[in-house]
């Protein structure tokens, strides 16, 4: 059997600082920074998560380091940034990814969207999906709501989704992270509304964005996949193909063949990792 080529762990750490943007040299400053790094990316989490390696806008802004609860840290402009960009279209955001929050550049937007279950019919694909019991009542209600009045905030969107009660709280807050997933609505705004003086502003993607389903129309399944586990690789360095599923929630043998095309293009090959476990993919520029 031959020998795997191993990528040293030193090498994968000082790769993922440099894409993380986590040395303080590389660390963003700015608004513009911040789509800047997005952009570079392709993609990436507002706030690192836990058991994902990936990108994040808190890493490189903040460094390597927990987010933490009081709200004066200097990591936390990244929250105003955040906020200031909803309604600036320089950016996709919103839960996707594990379904948590998720900046997308709008360059590999449509990539995501050639994914997602809507078929650039926004006033009818939901039905469809509600008739084939592939969406809840509460999200159903949601999108109605949204398509037919336009976009408000969450205060505003419960109410007139008939949702205010205390047992549907649960249920609305699931319907708009289960409609983010999908591609269906996103956040555009903050209102100063409610206890607080915050509330998100949702409306429909193809309202936000109108020609995001024209551009995902010409993009095939595999040339999505591709572009999405190829730009992933890029970010990390190397991962596995149980990392690639648990990422974009991609079934084994998907993830297993879209690998396949990437090693044959030449972008990655099977290796092992220094004092890591199981099988690795890696980018061929690192094992060089």
């Amino acid at each position: 059997m031959t020998d795997l080529p191993t990528l040293s762990k030193n090498r994968l750490i000082k790769y993922r600082k440099e894409t993380f943007h986590s040395i303080e040299s590389l660390r963003i400053h700015t608004r513009l920074d911040a789509v800047n790094f997005v952009n570079e990316r392709g993609f990436a989490f507002f706030w690192p998560i836990k058991g994902i390696d990936l990108p994040s806008l808190w890493v490189a802004t903040a460094g390597e380091r927990s987010v933490p609860d009081f709200h004066d840290d200097p990591g936390h402009i990244t929250w105003r940034w955040k906020d200031e960009l909803l309604n600036q279209r320089k950016l996709f955001y919103a839960k996707i990814l594990r379904k948590k929050s998720t900046f997308i550049s709008l360059e590999l937007a449509p990539y995501f969207y050639a994914l997602s279950p809507n078929y650039g019919d926004s006033d009818n694909d939901y039905i469809f999906q509600y008739k084939q019991g592939l969406m809840t009542i509460e999200a159903r209600t949601i999108y109605e709501t949204l398509l037919q009045n336009g976009s408000m905030h969450t205060l505003e969107l419960r109410e007139k989704s008939n949702l205010t009660s205390k047992e549907n709280k649960y249920r609305f807050e699931q319907a708009l992270v289960e409609l983010q997933a999908e591609m269906k609505i996103l956040p555009v705004g903050i209102a100063h509304a409610g206890r607080w003086k915050y509330a998100m502003i949702y409306d429909i993607v193809p309202r936000h964005f109108p020609e995001l389903p024209e551009r995902a129309r010409e993009i095939s399944e595999k040339d999505a996949r591709l572009r999405l586990s190829s730009t992933y690789l890029i970010s990390v360095g190397a991962s596995q193909i149980e990392n690639i599923m648990k990422l974009f929630n991609w079934r084994k043998e998907i993830v297993g063949q879209i690998v396949d095309l990437l090693v044959a293009q030449g972008l990655v090959t099977k290796a092992a990792i220094e004092e890591k476990q199981g099988k690795w993919f890696a980018l061929n520029a690192l094992l060089n």
